[in-house]
């Protein structure tokens, strides 16, 4: 079975598909949209329909050969679907673009397709806790190696790719701890040796990074984070060359995981799109002052924010990065037990997992996003059990950095003597 969707040929469409002059939020606005085909309604449709009626035998016949353009069954395609689809394609550069149910749906639906048993990954040595359990937990039990390497290391990469290696996998800035990885040249290695480059791309979004233009061949994205923007759906995307995308949707994802996103959780992501460039500028304005304000406190001993100068990849972060994006990585001068103490006492900052949500949010990796690795392989992996990882949010940064500094005070207020 080939796959073949419907194009709708418009000139608003292909000025917000191929016109460089115009920008990312107007494509993430317009792009794969003609409300002339849909009565002229301006938001798209909601297409709530596991299945599609054909006119005759013939033509369904000719549907699932790959013979005729159209849908005709939703976990493989749908009409709401689709515009999602070409919508995050052209906002990423790459040819198409496929929806899942979660990010994790987008990782595993790709790599199912694109590996088997003998294959090996070389995967960046700071992960997701999640991918790095789907790494070590199903990969491995199927015979997959994985090789965990410090990417940043250019000469160790080089050193480590054998004839079974079929994957480069990477994140960057990495979850949680904001490692950089120099995708254009990390690319450039892969392509020689003809491996397959997957880049998630979850914290920087196609408004701060896009690595299909610096040579990567897949490219993730958990859209329940920025995409989505507002804490309230589960959304993964993959985007990359078409024949890639046609593999996935049809192996990976109808075969395999069957992960398909649902069309009203696509609606939630396009509607999410159209403020995207709005609330990445506003995230990356916020957290930059959250960053140097942590980092000038005398309580916190290290922060990690590519946009600091004190950063030590600031300056690829400046060739690879429109924006610093909103996540920080920090680690307080304190001991454990006054550690938890300054996330309980914060009161507008909500300790909760996930990220690129309104509300700023803060959690403890090693405890929580990361507890699937030991100790051992915390701190192998370059995730101390100190480290805290902040999503800054869109409210007014004096609140924010009000509410850091109050739970600040908590540390150095004198301990009250036992009566």
């Amino acid at each position: 079975m080939s796959l073949s969707l419907s194009k709708t040929p418009h000139s608003l469409i292909e000025h917000t598909s191929t016109n460089n002059n115009v920008g990312l939020a107007t494509k993430a606005i317009h792009a794969a949209y003609d409300a002339s085909n849909e009565h002229g309604a301006l938001n798209p449709p909601l297409h709530m329909s596991s299945t599609f009626t054909f006119e005759n035998v013939q033509a369904g016949g000719d549907m699932f050969a790959g013979e005729k353009e159209g849908h005709f069954y939703s976990r493989i395609s749908n009409p709401t679907l689709q515009i999602l689809e070409e919508r995050m394609a052209i906002l990423e550069s790459s040819e198409a673009a496929l929806a899942t149910a979660s990010g994790i749906a987008a990782i595993t639906s790709a790599c199912w397709t694109l590996l088997k048993a003998g294959d090996e990954i070389i995967a960046d040595k700071t992960l997701y806790g999640c991918t790095y359990s789907f790494f070590e937990h199903a990969l491995q039990k199927f015979g997959v190696g994985i090789k965990y390497v410090d990417l940043t290391d250019l000469d160790a990469l080089e050193e480590c790719i054998t004839a079974s290696t079929t994957i480069i996998y990477f994140e960057t800035p990495s979850n949680p701890n904001m490692r950089l990885v120099d995708i254009k040249s990390i690319c450039s290695i892969a392509k020689k040796k003809a491996i397959t480059t997957i880049v998630d791309n979850t914290y920087g979004t196609p408004l701060i990074t896009r690595p299909v233009e610096l040579g990567a061949d897949l490219v993730i994205h958990s859209a329940t984070k920025y995409l989505g923007g507002h804490g309230d759906l589960i959304g993964g995307l993959v985007c990359g060359a078409k024949t890639l995308i046609d593999r996935i949707r049809l192996e990976g994802l109808k075969d395999m995981t069957g992960a398909c996103m649902s069309p009203f959780t696509a609606m939630l992501i396009m509607r999410g799109l159209k403020t995207l460039e709005l609330r990445m500028q506003r995230h990356s304005e916020n957290a930059l002052k959250v960053a140097s304000f942590l980092a000038q406190h005398d309580l916190v001993e290290r922060v990690d924010y590519p946009g600091l100068k004190t950063h030590p990849q600031y300056s690829l972060a400046c060739q690879q990065m429109a924006l610093f994006g909103g996540m920080i990585a920090f680690e307080l001068n304190a001991s454990a037990n006054e550690s938890e103490l300054f996330m309980n006492s914060l009161q507008l900052i909500q300790r909760a997992v996930s990220l690129g949500d309104a509300e700023s949010l803060i959690q403890h990796p090693a405890s929580m996003t990361h507890s699937v690795y030991t100790p051992e392989q915390r701190e192998a992996h370059g995730i101390s059990d100190s480290l805290i990882r902040l999503s800054v949010g869109l409210e007014c940064i004096e609140d924010i950095l009000s509410d850091l500094a109050q739970a600040f005070e908590q540390l150095n207020r004198p301990k009250l003597s036992s009566a």
